[in-house]
């Protein structure tokens, strides 16, 4: 790596820090902290929303993904239209009038106190093993362009995103997000031009070699079968819609930034265009994939067999040795783009959801309480408490972060990134989409048979995780379904319960 490459890299990585730090200001309150005082126009949450889609999970694991196989992974991101039209049409409108910025708050009135808990330690986990991913495919890079140390990459990569995230909160985090998210499609764009405008026939000879390749056509979506075993066409486009509805419905990143929106109609705008624009940003990362393949397969430059073993390292061995001194500077911030905006994402989000949904409940309430009692001054009260909630916030933004970095460490012996992300989303998720579709039908549930759908939901998901590693009986399913049939168990057993045993009149 060149002086200027490390400089890119330094300034870049350095300005977002201080970008972020810049939002910091003296006597915040908890509420805009979380919510960015609702002042953010539809665009720039838009942009936010795509750059936490696309993490460094989508820069390095997708083209590792299409370079050892096809793009049937692409097949995820085709779902994503159904998502945002229901997002647009219903998630947003029913979030902005919730009156909480939690997610998790509408369980809770539907179903108690234990709904608001199981949904939020689902969102805990998922999120921590999202940024746990992340946080390893944005050390890769670095590892192989000056072998530093995988350990010591991860560690200050966390404690720079910890230090603006808990400084600047969410608009901090969302304008972060903005910049970000253009530095990394113009990075992308120029990495593929020069890929394509390399190869010794033209550009078109990139994807004669990827449709003609003796492990068959790169560029095919999967198997059309019915196989539930295996990565098909139909596994990858069902688990797409179950996760993005998800996302859109039930996920606090996303809930958040529809609260963060000036108006309605803004954050509308901001659901659909983020997810709209990912999906030609998804397939550029794709045909950067392909186009490696075609790229080393075609002798241009030749690949070690230790690189070509380990898909994910392709790209960051590309960048390395096959971009020009500036560019590859410049690619190098664009990955880390990618993955500071969508880890700085989690955090805030997570640390939001630990004092909505346990320490405001649990411990705060009653201290208010006392406070009031105790103190006749409600101004002086209320500033009190608004201090003691900014700090829990903080403080939380900290805890999640560590525990990233020690799940990133944890994951370095993983060999695809993407298939290890995906199972532990699937897993996670717990079939909190389940739960969410469970309160959203205009049929009232019994809270106990909701509690059962869910017992019977975890027990499924648990089956489905295990099935393979322990070697239980019974038929063996991929593990991309585990979030498919548990959502369905837990509305299927909450729904039919309810008529078995009549809810009381309220």
């Amino acid at each position: 790596m060149q002086l200027i490459d490390f400089i890119i890299f330094i300034i870049f990585t350095l300005g977002v820090v201080v970008f972020g730090c810049s939002f910091f200001k003296k006597g915040s309150s908890a509420d805009e902290f979380t919510s960015a005082g609702h002042s953010i126009p539809g665009w720039v949450v838009g942009m936010s929303i795509f750059a936490t889609y696309v993490s460094s999970i989508s820069y390095i694991g997708y083209p590792g993904k299409a370079f050892a196989s096809n793009w049937n992974a692409f097949v995820f991101s085709l779902s994503i239209p159904i998502a945002s039209y229901f997002a647009a049409k219903y998630f947003v409108p029913f979030y902005r009038h919730s009156g909480s910025v939690s997610a998790y708050t509408f369980l809770e009135e539907k179903f108690g106190a234990w709904a608001r808990l199981y949904a939020s330690a689902c969102y805990l986990l998922t999120q921590i093993a999202r940024m746990g991913s992340i946080l390893y495919l944005l050390a890769v890079p670095m590892y192989i362009l000056m072998g530093w140390n995988l350990h010591v990459v991860i560690i200050a990569t966390s404690i720079g995103i910890i230090i603006y995230s808990m400084l600047g909160g969410l608009k901090a985090v969302i304008w972060a997000d903005a910049i970000q998210g253009i530095i990394l499609i113009g990075g992308a764009v120029l990495c593929l031009g020069i890929l394509m405008f390399s190869m010794p026939e033209g550009p078109m000879q990139t994807f004669d070699l990827a449709i003609n390749s003796p492990q068959g056509n790169k560029f095919s979506l999967g198997e059309f079968t019915g196989d539930l075993t295996t990565s098909t066409f139909w596994v990858c486009l069902i688990y797409g819609i179950f996760i993005n509805l998800q996302n859109y419905g039930i996920d606090q990143n996303y809930v958040q930034r529809y609260h963060a929106a000036k108006t309605d109609k803004d954050a509308k705008f901001s659901a659909l265009f983020g997810g709209y624009l990912f999906i030609p940003v998804s397939a550029l990362f794709f045909l950067i994939g392909s186009a490696l393949y075609s790229y080393y397969q075609s002798g241009v430059a030749q690949l070690p067999a230790d690189i070509a073993a380990k898909p994910d390292y392709v790209f960051p061995y590309f960048i390395v040795n096959g971009l020009p001194v500036g560019l590859r500077g410049l690619l190098i911030a664009s990955i880390f783009a990618a993955g500071m905006s969508t880890v700085s994402t989690s955090v805030t989000s997570a640390a939001t959801i630990i004092l909505t949904d346990y320490v405001r409940p649990f411990f705060l309430k009653a201290r208010q309480v006392k406070d009031q009692l105790l103190h006749h001054d409600p101004e002086a009260h209320h500033a009190r408490h608004q201090k003691m909630e900014l700090a829990v916030v903080r403080l939380s933004s900290v805890a999640v972060g560590l525990l990233g970095a020690i799940v990133a460490i944890a994951m370095l012996s993983v060999e695809s990134i993407i298939d290890a992300w995906w199972t532990l989303s699937s897993i996670f998720s717990g079939g909190m989409l389940g739960l969410f579709l469970l309160g959203c039908i205009p049929v009232r549930i019994n809270r106990v048979a909701a509690l059962v759908g869910c017992i019977f939901g975890v027990a499924v998901i648990g089956w489905i995780s295990l099935a393979d590693l322990w070697n239980l009986p019974g038929i063996h399913l991929h593990s991309y379904l585990a979030i498919v049939l548990g959502t369905c168990t837990i509305f299927v057993v909450g729904f039919l319960l309810t008529y078995l045993f009549k809810a009381p009149k309220s």
